[in-house]
């Protein structure tokens, strides 16, 4: 059979059918390269019609990793779909969800172990990259959580996928008071693989 074998021709044909099929017009260079390897990851080009962010997202984020902060990401697929090889200093890349005490913490607060193991962040969430792609109650958490603390992630790549919750989370991501800088996809669809997509691409502006 015929195909192509390349794996850097075919990233690159890959990113030029996205380009000219993806209406990618209202969004800046840095974003529209963001949302182009989300797009790759998914395989749908109308995802960029739903997908919002705050103007500074991808600028701060980019910026936070090169100072060397952490991404807090709240699944393991997350954290396993971050390249390393893209990280500009080496950053840490967290999911604290198997940590043994997650489940009691999950009980005492009555919610899901992604939510809760959110608590165990502790002092690296300030300043961090805050990567939500599965649980919609990660989500949800996260917000209340600010809400108690002056601490501030550097952004928040807010993307959990579900028919419970996600099309919900996000919008109070959105429409939240906290001054925080955030990227999602509106409605049903996200997950870990788009999620750490765009974790990749804000990492570094090499598209390939």
């Amino acid at each position: 059979m015929e195909y192509e074998k390349d794996g850097a021709a075919i990233y690159r044909e890959s990113f030029a059918t996205i380009r000219r099929e993806a209406d990618l017009t209202r969004f800046d260079a840095d974003t529209a390269q963001v949302v182009v390897r989300m797009i790759h990851a998914c395989g749908q080009v109308d995802l960029a019609a739903d997908v919002a962010h705050t103007p500074d997202v991808v600028r701060r984020a980019r910026a936070a990793l090169q100072a060397g902060a952490p991404i807090l990401c709240d699944a393991h697929m997350v954290a396993s779909g971050v390249t390393r090889a893209r990280l500009p200093r080496d950053n840490k890349v967290v999911c604290t969800l198997r940590d043994e005490r997650v489940p009691g913490l999950a009980a005492e607060l009555g919610t899901t172990r992604s939510a809760a193991s959110l608590d165990l962040w502790g002092d690296r969430l300030d300043g961090a990259v805050v990567a939500i792609g599965n649980a919609p109650t990660a989500l949800f958490h996260l917000l209340e959580a600010l809400a108690t603390t002056d601490a501030r992630p550097a952004a928040v790549i807010g993307i959990p996928v579900g028919f419970v919750g996600a099309v919900e989370s996000k919008q109070a991501l959105a429409e939240s008071e906290l001054g925080l800088d955030w990227l999602v996809v509106h409605g049903r669809r996200g997950g870990s693989a788009i999620t750490a997509a765009a974790v990749n691409a804000i990492a570094t502006e090499r598209e390939i």
